[in-house]
């Protein structure tokens, strides 16, 4: 049995449970457990949630909400769009302007690479017409977490402030006292 098929298999027993990053390694038996994940869920349609997903869960912690599969999501960029993309983008960080090469804010040791990201996240009905792509480099990529960026909605705009350090968050808080006062 395969290290995919054991992770599919604790699952689904533990279906509606929260399980740790410490259970799956040790059933998987191997390190690169996440790999499986994304392929269950991407690839299979398993509805496995993690900290990303679920503002309930924290880091290290995953749920399979239900046994129903979800249609899989196909990423299907080709790598003549990729390059497209990149060159359309001039080769920088839609949000920052790093270029590859460039140090990683969060790992000096490392530098950013370029990713191709979808505005409208996959998961949340988005398409890989090439109006939905741009670039955005490791650093950025990291922290987007399936956040819509033209989205308008609370929920989006609270998860992009709470990702923020605590002095960006401050100054938005003051900026939202000024206009708003003490609302009671």
């Amino acid at each position: 049995m395969s290290a995919r098929d054991r992770i599919r298999a604790f699952l689904e027993n533990n279906v509606g449970r929260i399980v740790t990053t410490h259970e799956i390694r040790k059933i998987a038996g191997i390190s690169d457990y996440p790999r499986r994940i994304r392929e269950l869920r991407d690839q299979e349609g398993m509805q496995i949630r993690s900290h990303r997903d679920r503002p309930d869960l924290k880091p290290g912690q995953y749920i399979l909400e239900s046994l129903e599969r979800t249609p899989a999501i196909s990423k299907g960029i080709s790598p003549q769009l990729r390059s497209e993309i990149l060159e359309r983008n001039g080769y920088t960080c839609r949000h920052c302007g790093r270029g590859p090469g460039d140090k990683d804010p969060f790992y000096p040791n490392r530098k950013v690479i370029l990713h191709i990201d979808h505005e409208k996240p996959l998961s949340q009905g988005g398409t890989n017409n090439r109006e939905n792509l741009r670039v955005l480099c490791s650093a950025c990529n990291e922290t987007r977490s399936n956040i819509e960026s033209a989205s308008e909605s609370a929920i989006n705009i609270l998860a992009r402030i709470r990702r923020q350090s605590n002095s960006v968050q401050i100054e938005i808080y003051k900026r939202l006292r000024e206009k708003f006062g003490n609302i009671e």
